[in-house]
C-alpha cells in the first residue's frame, strides 16, 4: 500500500468513526495512552469502544441519542468518545468544576439519555442525574455512584468484536457560560474537524508522540489532544493536572514531539528557575500548539527563543476557527494571530455593521460555512440565540481588534471586557500584559471598578509568584512599573493582591467572577 493509499484508508476509517480499528489492526500492542489511571493499547481502547457501543445499544440508545460525559482524562473518557463516534451518538462532554445543578442543567438540556459520570465527582452526578429526568442509561467509572452502574458491568458481557453497522457520531459541546446559561453548540454536519486536524498536525505513527495538558472536557484539548492523535494513531501522554515542571519531565522522559497548551502554562514554564528549565530536554518538540486566550508578545517571544520555531497558534472557538500562524511568520508580525485564509474568513465591523479601513480596531467576526450541513453552527434549542449571533454570514465570539494593511488580524480584547473611564476605552488586556512581565507577579485581571468620578477606574488583580509576599510597596511598585510601559491613563489606580485568580483550566479567567467578587464587597456597582 502507498502512502497515499494508507492516508486514504486512515481518514476513510476517521470518516466512519473507526481509528481506533483501523490502528488496532496495524499496531495493536502499541500505546495509545499514558495516564495516571492506566495505560491502554489501541487494541484496548478499540475492544472497549466496541463493549461500550454493545452495552448502549442493549439499553435502548440508538443513533442520534445523545450522551452526556463528565470524567477527568482517564482511558474511559476516550473509550466512551470512541464508541460515540462509532455508534451515531451526539456526544457532549461536561466541565467537571461546576456545581450538580449546573452540570444537570447542561444534562438535561442537551436531551442526554446517557449519563457516564467519574465517581471522583460522584456528588455532583448523584444531584445532576436527578435533575435529568429522561435519561436511560447511568454508568459510572472509576468507582461507585449510587443510582449509577458501573462501566466494568455494563461492559464485560459485550463482545469485543468491531461492530458492522458504524455510524459517524458527533460531538456537541457547551460554551463557558461566562454571561448566562451555557449554550451548546450544535452542527448538523457530520465531518469531525478533528480529521482536517490529522490531515495537517504532521503526526507520524512510528515516532510521534502527543502530550494532553489540559482537560479533554473543552474543545480544545478534545480536539488537539484527544481526537486529532487518535486518527493519527500516536500515543497520548496525559497529564491528569498541570504541573510545569512536570510538563517538562514528561516531554523528556517520552520524547514528546506535540503538544497544547494556553498563554498561561507557557508563563508558569517561563516563571520556572532557570536552572530547573535547563535540567530537561526539550529538542524532540516538533509542534506545540496555543490558543483560548490571549499571549503577551513577550511571553511568546521568550517561549520560542527556548523551544525554536515550533509554537503555532490559533484563533477559534467552538463555534467555528479564524485564524493560524506559525513562529516565523508571527516573529514578521509580533502580536498577530495570524493572516485569515481566505482573507474573507475574518472582517472586523463597527457598531453600525460597516466594515472597518485597515488599523481600525472593530468587532471581529468570522465567517461560517454557507450551509448547516457543512458544518454552520446553532445554538442548541435557542434560535434566538443563534440569530443574535450572526451578523449575514458573520459570527462574532466578542473580540475587539483589527487587521493590519497586510491582512493580518491583531486582537485588543473582548468587547465585554473593556473599561471606560473618563470617558476613554481601555482595554485590560493590553495592562495585564504589562503587568505579567514583572518577575514578583504569576498572574494578572485587570477589571473595571465602579468610581464616582471617572465611572471606572483600572484595578490590577494580581497573583503573586510562589514566595513572594504582597505588599503595599510591590503594589506601588507594579503601578510605576506600568507607567514605564503603557500611557498612565491606562495604568492601574489600585493592585489587590489574591491567593489564586479564578482562572480556569481552558486558560481563561472569568472575569465576570472578578467582578461579582467586587460587587459583594461594595466597591462596584
Amino acid at each position: 500500500m502507498t502512502v497515499t493509499d494508507e492516508r486514504a484508508a486512515q481518514l476513510a476509517a476517521a470518516e466512519r468513526g473507526m481509528s481506533p480499528s483501523y490502528w488496532a489492526a496495524r499496531q495493536p500492542d502499541r500505546l495509545a495512552l499514558i495516564t495516571a489511571d492506566g495505560d491502554r493499547t489501541f487494541a484496548e481502547i478499540n475492544a472497549n469502544s466496541n463493549r461500550c457501543v454493545r452495552a448502549l445499544r442493549a439499553r435502548g440508545i440508538v443513533a442520534g441519542n445523545g450522551v452526556a460525559l463528565m470524567c477527568s482524562n482517564r482511558p474511559e473518557f476516550a473509550e466512551v468518545l470512541a464508541a460515540s463516534q462509532r455508534a451515531g451518538l451526539r456526544l457532549t462532554t461536561v466541565n467537571w468544576h461546576l456545581t450538580g445543578p449546573e452540570v444537570g442543567y447542561i444534562v438535561d438540556n442537551c436531551d442526554a439519555e446517557v449519563f457516564v459520570a467519574d465517581a471522583r465527582f460522584a456528588g455532583a452526578a448523584e444531584q445532576a442525574a436527578a435533575l435529568a429526568p429522561n435519561l436511560r442509561a447511568r454508568i459510572a467509572v472509576g468507582g461507585d455512584i449510587p443510582g449509577f452502574e458501573r462501566w466494568d458491568d455494563a461492559l464485560a458481557p459485550e463482545p469485543a468484536t468491531d461492530v458492522d453497522d458504524p455510524v459517524l457520531g458527533m460531538t456537541m459541546l457547551y460554551t463557558s457560560g461566562t454571561t448566562g446559561r451555557p449554550k451548546g453548540v450544535f452542527r448538523r454536519g457530520t465531518a469531525p474537524t478533528a480529521i482536517a486536524l490529522a490531515n495537517l498536525s504532521g503526526y507520524h505513527p512510528d515516532h510521534s508522540v502527543h502530550l494532553c495538558t489540559g482537560p479533554w472536557y473543552h474543545a480544545a484539548p478534545l480536539a488537539f489532544s484527544l481526537s486529532t492523535p487518535a486518527i493519527a494513531g500516536v500515543t497520548i501522554v496525559v497529564m491528569d493536572s498541570w504541573d510545569p515542571e512536570h510538563a517538562l519531565a514528561l516531554i523528556e522522559r517520552h520524547r514528546v514531539t506535540h503538544t497544547h497548551m494556553v498563554p498561561t502554562m507557557f508563563h508558569r514554564l517561563l516563571s520556572l528557575p532557570d536552572d530547573v528549565r535547563a535540567r530537561y530536554d526539550t529538542s524532540s518538540l516538533q509542534v506545540v500548539i496555543h490558543g483560548a486566550a490571549p499571549c503577551p508578545a513577550h511571553v511568546k517571544q521568550r517561549m520560542i527563543e527556548w523551544w525554536g520555531p515550533v509554537v503555532w497558534e490559533y484563533y477559534a472557538a467552538t463555534e467555528g476557527t479564524g485564524t493560524l500562524v506559525g513562529s516565523a511568520e508571527w516573529l514578521t508580525k509580533p502580536g498577530t494571530v495570524g493572516k485569515p485564509n481566505p482573507l474573507d474568513q475574518v472582517k472586523v465591523f463597527d457598531e453600525d455593521g460597516a466594515e472597518v479601513a485597515p488599523g481600525t480596531v472593530g468587532t471581529v467576526f468570522l465567517k461560517a460555512p454557507d450551509k448547516i450541513e457543512e458544518g454552520r453552527f446553532e445554538y442548541y434549542k435557542s434560535p434566538e440565540k443563534t440569530a443574535g449571533s450572526y451578523r449575514g454570514d458573520y459570527f462574532t465570539l466578542g473580540d475587539v481588534g483589527y487587521l493590519d494593511a497586510d491582512g493580518f488580524l491583531f486582537l485588543t480584547d473582548r468587547s465585554a471586557h473593556l473599561i471606560i473611564s473618563g470617558g476613554v476605552n481601555i482595554y485590560p488586556a493590553e495592562v495585564e500584559a504589562a503587568i505579567i512581565e514583572h518577575p514578583a507577579v504569576g498572574d494578572v485581571g485587570v477589571i473595571g471598578v465602579s468610581d464616582d468620578d471617572w465611572g471606572e477606574v483600572v484595578v490590577a488583580v494580581v497573583e503573586p509568584q510562589a514566595g513572594v509576599a504582597p505588599s503595599s510597596a510591590l503594589g506601588n511598585e507594579l503601578i510605576e512599573w506600568c507607567r514605564d510601559r503603557i500611557a498612565h491613563y491606562k495604568c492601574p489606580r489600585r493592585v489587590d493582591f489574591v491567593e489564586a485568580l479564578p482562572r480556569h483550566d481552558n486558560g481563561k479567567l472569568y472575569k465576570q467572577v472578578l467582578r461579582e467578587q467586587y460587587r459583594d464587597k461594595g466597591e462596584l456597582e
